[in-house]
């Protein structure tokens, strides 16, 4: 019997538009009445996420962040807050300057989360429009939202860090995750998101050893409820380890080709034909 439904978001419960589809939202409602815990379990930052959760209305705290960080999207209420040391986070930032990416530093673990950075070279343009995106969904709380500093060396002295991540070059993206890894080694957890064709990478670092499989463990042992009794829907690299975890790990029809190529994986449709209810449907619901 499932207990608790894990589900990410970008690409799983969200369709090509960002928005959450009725059958979706009408599926997700049928589960908790059905008794079963729901939870986002995304790589986005809180206040990146939270309004989804709120407006799902979900019966659990979110799992954000990458694991990093376990919280109520209604009451703020913080369950679990894993952190960067000091000395750990200024040490990346500086490892990543040198190596000319472009950090952005999430703190603020018992609010909604500010995000600090001090420059976005010319050439990163993902950068560029995630800051613009993340500053127009903000509305009035776009300052403590998105936050421009003059030295992140002094915001990461002065705050609780989260997590950092890195944007730039693949090449010089992955020299300076070698640097890191062998000074930091266990101290942090990597996370790259790689686009070849763009000479593009998003390199998340956090605190070990928070994943989003660490988050939905965390999650279930605090509710009494078993790895057997977790259902885990996602589509791409960072929700492998849940999916590892969870006794009923399904992938989208539109995952990464590797947790296609899984065989231990059952599979619904792509996330624009409502692949979440699908699932939903077939493993809680029954029908």
């Amino acid at each position: 019997m499932i207990k608790l439904l894990a589900l990410d978001l970008d690409g799983t419960v969200l369709n090509s538009k960002g928005e959450v589809s009725d059958e979706n939202r009408f599926a997700i409602r049928a589960a908790e009445e059905k008794g079963v815990l729901v939870t986002i379990a995304t790589g986005r930052r809180f206040r990146d996420a939270f309004h989804i959760g709120r407006e799902l209305g979900l019966n659990a705290p979110l799992i954000t962040h990458n694991g990093a960080l376990i919280k109520y999207a209604d009451s703020l209420e913080t369950v679990e807050a894993s952190l960067l040391e000091t000395d750990t986070a200024r040490e990346v930032v500086r490892v990543g300057k040198k190596y000319n990416g472009d950090a952005l530093v999430s703190a603020d673990p018992t609010g909604k989360g500010t995000l600090f950075y001090d420059r976005i070279s010319d050439d990163n343009i993902p950068l560029q429009r995630y800051i613009r995106w993340a500053e127009a969904m903000h509305g009035e709380e776009a300052h403590d939202a998105v936050h421009h500093v003059h030295s992140l060396e002094d915001a990461v002295r002065d705050h609780s860090i989260i997590h950092i991540s890195f944007s730039g070059g693949c090449r010089s993206m992955s020299e300076m995750e070698n640097v890191l890894r062998s000074e930091l080694g266990s101290e942090v957890t990597f996370l790259p998101t790689i686009y070849p064709k763009l000479d593009f990478t998003l390199l998340d670092i956090l605190p070990f050893p928070a994943s989003k499989g660490h988050g939905v463990s965390h999650l279930a042992g605090l509710s009494g409820i078993s790895s057997e009794e977790v259902m885990v829907i996602g589509d791409n690299f960072n929700d492998l380890e849940m999916l590892l975890y969870s006794g009923t790990p399904v992938v989208m029809g539109n995952a990464s080709e590797e947790l296609m190529k899984h065989g231990d994986f059952h599979r619904t449709v792509e996330n624009d034909a409502n692949g979440v209810a699908r699932a939903i449907e077939r493993f809680i619901l029954n029908i």
